[in-house]
């Protein structure tokens, strides 16, 4: 039983077949591949105190760069390079692993693959986000539910995401298989197969009637209805109340070797939440490409994204079932719950992926929700920055607790 409870070493080698295999389903680089746990070091470019921020194109990376674009980051002191722009997953993550960046937001299932399957000193150190994700079906499909996606192809945008986990459960919760098989293949009505697509790549595939539905990050499913004549199946927040989907991260030994830096950075992170969560049209213009252009889309489709959440206009199918849960289409609220991480470790033992999993059935999800996440310098960064008590779902009475609700 005491296996149960360690992680694989931090300088545990890396198998060069398992990451190259993981690579090809979306997984971490190749660049690290047959080299030593160490050895990501030297993969990592001269050290200085320049705030590096890698994302990808969808309003889970708000915090980041509503922190740059309001210097926030300056008036902490720090020096902060223009933010890169990266457009899958797979490749943020390498950036990240080679030290090309030393602040991401990564989907919180890949900090878990990332430091107890390869060994890389990940931390999470806030959350970005609530919510802001859901599915989305093509206009050539009539579904009502997520019955009715048997016999179809559905993109995600990474195995280890919570699109993944919270997709397959509503696909098993329907009497549905998952699969992961060639596109060509035939496939019985009872299943779904699953595709990983990058997401500024979802709606023209959708389009183009390549995939049947997706689920991903907004702004892709507001730009699906607006731009590829997508329909909203189900808003994910109105499954997981209040679910986390992207988490801020940082290299554990730049958080223990220079706390203060680490913990300004965090301050202007925070900061950004608070304001983003009390702001959203005006971030949402200043986000879009009407605006600073951090976000390769119109200001209507990511004020859509930020702000458009009317029960009344997704009653057909009812996209939203839990109104009284209080949600937005997105929400920002920056402490990182154990109680979510440890469900999406256990979640994700019932979640297929392409790739080697073994790892997960040692990993004990307590462990992991003391181990992985950083909660230090948020909760400093909190009691310096009010405001995000009133954040949905944020109990001011009991703040850094919670109970995690589930309704398909």
């Amino acid at each position: 039983m005491a296996n149960k409870h360690q992680r694989n070493p931090l300088g545990a080698p890396i198998n060069r077949r398992r990451s190259l295999d993981f690579l090809a389903a979306g997984g971490l680089a190749a660049a690290a591949a047959g080299l030593p746990g160490g050895a990501y070091g030297a993969l990592r470019k001269p050290d200085d105190e320049v705030v590096r921020i890698g994302y990808i194109p969808i309003t889970d990376a708000t915090p980041l760069l509503v922190a740059h674009a309001l210097g926030y980051f300056e008036e902490e002191g720090l020096e902060a390079a223009k933010p890169t722009l990266i457009r899958g997953w797979s490749t943020l993550v390498e950036g990240f692993a080679a030290g090309r960046f030393n602040l991401v937001h990564l989907l919180k299932p890949i900090p878990v693959w990332m430091r107890y399957n390869n060994g890389f000193p990940v931390k999470i150190m806030a959350w970005c986000h609530t919510n802001g994700s859901g599915v989305v079906t093509g206009k050539h499909v009539q579904a009502k539910g997520f019955r009715d996606l048997g016999g179809k192809q559905v993109a995600v945008p990474f195995w280890y995401s919570m699109h993944n986990v919270v997709l397959q459960m509503a696909l098993r919760h329907a009497g549905l298989r998952p699969v992961i098989r060639d596109q060509k293949d035939l496939l019985a009505p009872d299943e779904v197969n699953l595709l990983v697509m990058p997401p500024p790549d979802m709606p023209p595939a959708l389009a183009a009637r390549k995939i049947d539905a997706y689920i991903v990050a907004e702004p892709f499913n507001a730009a699906g209805e607006l731009l590829a004549g997508a329909r909203m199946l189900r808003f994910t927040g109105d499954i997981w109340k209040n679910h986390p989907c992207c988490v801020v991260c940082m290299h554990e030994d730049e958080a223990e070797r220079r706390p203060e830096w680490t913990q300004k950075v965090v301050n202007a992170v925070v900061r950004a939440e608070i304001y983003a969560s009390e702001n959203k049209q005006e971030v949402a213009e200043l986000l879009s490409r009407d605006g600073q252009r951090y976000l390769p889309m119109p200001e209507k489709v990511v004020q859509r994204a930020m702000t458009h959440y009317d029960p009344a206009d997704y009653a057909e199918p009812e996209a939203i079932r839990h109104a009284h849960w209080g949600n937005g289409r997105i929400d920002f609220s920056p402490w990182p719950y154990p109680s979510a991480t440890r469900l999406i470790v256990n979640a994700m033992n019932e979640t297929l992926v392409a790739g080697d999993t073994a790892f997960l059935r040692q990993l004990d999800p307590e462990f992991a929700a003391r181990d992985l996440v950083d909660y230090r310098f948020v909760k400093q960064a909190m009691e310096t920055y009010p405001g995000w008590e009133s954040s949905p779902g944020v109990d001011p009475a009991n703040p850094f607790e919670r109970e995690e609700i589930i309704s398909l």
